[in-house]
């Protein structure tokens, strides 16, 4: 029987990302979205003062996240993990390294949209602690006539001011 490697967070080396990141994500994204990024989606997104992150295991990048912060929230925009490295916690590492740049950031609230047909990503962020907050009708491109509903999910880092 194979035992499913687990990682803990320490085995990826975390950089911001930068333009020449970009460049070496960009295989990634277009690997695992049925509607990828392009590079001017990333180099925008930088330019905006959005955060975005890389995780590398030394040699090449395993998974990246891109948010936005405004005021007390964080707002996932990206995540995605190397399609070779699906099913081994890498998701999970991902996704507690923008948890923890939210808090050191003082964030009170974390929110995301997944589609609604994910539901590997949906079980992963609900074990995390985001809980379904909604739907958005219609939020992703599914193909040229059709798009897709995404759930709305939040996460609450504090608990909010009366």
């Amino acid at each position: 029987m194979n035992a499913v490697l687990r990682p803990s967070a320490p085995a990826l080396q975390w950089t911001p990302m930068t333009v020449a990141e970009v460049e070496r994500i960009l295989p990634i994204e277009q690997q695992v979205y049925s509607h990828p990024w392009t590079r001017g989606n990333f180099i925008d997104s930088l330019a905006a003062g959005h955060l975005g992150w890389v995780g590398s295991d030394g040699e090449q990048p395993v998974a990246y996240w891109v948010a936005m912060a405004v005021l007390d929230e964080f707002h996932l925009l990206n995540l995605a993990v190397a399609r070779d490295r699906w099913g081994q916690g890498w998701g999970r590492v991902a996704l507690q390294h923008m948890v923890a740049v939210a808090q050191e950031r003082d964030s009170a609230q974390l929110w995301l949209e997944v589609r609604v047909s994910n539901t590997r990503a949906q079980a992963l962020y609900a074990r995390e602690g985001f809980e379904p907050m909604g739907l958005r009708r219609g939020y992703y491109p599914l193909n040229a006539q059709q798009r897709e509903d995404a759930r709305l999910m939040r996460r609450l880092l504090k608990e909010p001011a009366l």
